[in-house]
């Protein structure tokens, strides 16, 4: 199981949802809203007029459209892992 350690001030709901976001194997059942409100926290989050979504952690901007469905898709938790890493939300480092 991976790790997620909770930045100071995070709520639990957003904490739940980052743990979420890097549980292995990858979940199903992640919802949009949750994931919005997250990224809402943790950085800059502008919705443009044709529904897509402009992000930007750290230094790293990246557009995402909102699911047809509630729950968002595997590439897009792939995408989320790889930005929220970047910005330093990653699992802990593992002693192997």
């Amino acid at each position: 199981m991976t790790t997620v350690k909770k930045p100071v001030g995070m709520s639990n709901n957003h904490y739940d949802t980052l743990s979420q976001i890097f549980q292995h194997p990858t979940s199903h059942n992640i919802e949009w809203r949750a994931v919005l409100s997250l990224l809402t926290e943790l950085g800059a989050v502008e919705e443009k007029h044709d529904g897509k979504y402009t992000v930007t952690l750290g230094d790293e901007s990246e557009t995402l459209d909102r699911p047809r469905e509630k729950d968002i898709d595997v590439q897009m938790v792939v995408d989320l892992r790889r930005m929220l890493s970047g910005a330093g939300y990653g699992p802990e480092p593992t002693d192997s």
